[in-house]
């Protein structure tokens, strides 16, 4: 029997465009003969499902839709929308709390990984992972420039702290371009996170949980024509070259395998997510950037990539992501 899933999407930040762009995908690779699928937008207007009737809001009290007098309600929930509410950790509260299965991290480790500082804080300790120096700023004051130039070696980068999609971010060489990438940074969130800049090679690795335990995809390996890998480079085709799997040495993949695994474990992740991070020049250590528990599902995203990679279809991935989460 068909089970009806809610694919949520849209959001209520800047990163709503991708979630839309990363939910069409979803949706045309969501198996018709498994699932019955109904797109829910949740934006500044409300939760809603829509089609060519028209909108049909959602009832909050059971995540239910009523079209045409018929009530509809979800045997889970596949959730497709990039920053708050359905990456914090919100959504799955609320899922949590009507006993609705969904497809992502629990609430706690999404809201825990939505901040950068406090993640890095979790998985300090997991064993051959290093983290760069780094200084979490509260406010944005003129001691804030002193702190950072104080404690880091420029460059650094600066960041919103619970942004996602580079938005927001800067990388900064100098002293006097700093307050202005504060002022970026601190726009979009009341946090941000300066950390000093690690030379090396970057990646970004998928791991999930499917039907046989963890597993980790193929590495990709990113060159940007960019000064970093922004929201330029991460969205727009040819701006930055993936390579998939990325240039590691047998050891090295299986070193990194070894280190995002831990990382996942001690995060204690579910159904997929995207560890960013950097093999530094020299030493080759492994250096971690941070984990998206909702990684795009874009025609140009990394995940997707590394799916193909490993011969399977978006289709039969996605199947297995939610009928794991299902149980």
């Amino acid at each position: 029997m068909k089970k009806t899933i809610a694919l949520v999407t849209g959001g209520l930040t800047n990163e709503s465009v991708i979630s839309l762009k990363s939910a069409a995908v979803i949706d045309k690779n969501l198996d018709r003969d498994k699932f019955n699928v109904y797109k829910i937008i949740v934006d500044k207007d409300g939760w809603y499902y829509e089609d060519e009737t028209g909108r049909t809001f959602v009832d909050k009290n059971d995540f239910s839709i009523n079209i045409n007098g018929s009530r509809t309600t979800f045997d889970g929930v596949f959730i497709g929308l990039h920053g708050s509410p359905g990456e914090d950790g919100k959504l799955q509260g609320y899922f949590d709390l009507l006993n609705i299965p969904y497809n992502t991290c629990d609430a706690l480790t999404s809201a825990i990984t939505m901040n950068k500082g406090y993640t890095k804080a979790v998985v300090n300790g997991v064993p051959e992972l290093n983290i760069a120096k780094s200084v979490q700023l509260f406010g944005n004051n003129p001691q804030a420039a002193e702190e950072v130039l104080s404690n880091l070696k420029l460059p650094v980068f600066v960041k919103p702290n619970n942004g996602g999609s580079s938005i927001g971010m800067s990388k900064v060489k100098t002293a006097e371009e700093l307050p202005e990438a504060l002022n970026k940074a601190f726009a979009e969130d009341s946090q941000v996170l300066v950390e000093e800049f690690i030379k090396g090679r970057e990646f970004t690795i998928g791991i999930y949980k499917g039907r046989d335990g963890i597993k980790v995809l193929p590495a990709t390996e990113i060159i940007s024509s960019k000064e970093f890998f922004d929201f330029e480079a991460k969205y727009t085709t040819g701006v930055s070259e993936e390579i998939t799997p990325g240039r590691m040495s047998d050891d090295e993949k299986a070193r990194v395998e070894r280190i995002v695994e831990g990382a996942y474990k001690k995060l204690n992740c579910n159904g997929v997510v995207r560890i960013d991070y950097i093999l530094e020049e020299g030493t080759n250590d492994f250096y971690f950037i941070e984990v998206n528990t909702v990684p795009g599902q874009t025609e140009n995203s990394i995940i997707p990539q590394q799916v193909r990679a490993i011969g399977r279809t978006i289709k039969d991935f996605y199947s297995e992501l939610l009928e794991v989460s299902l149980g």
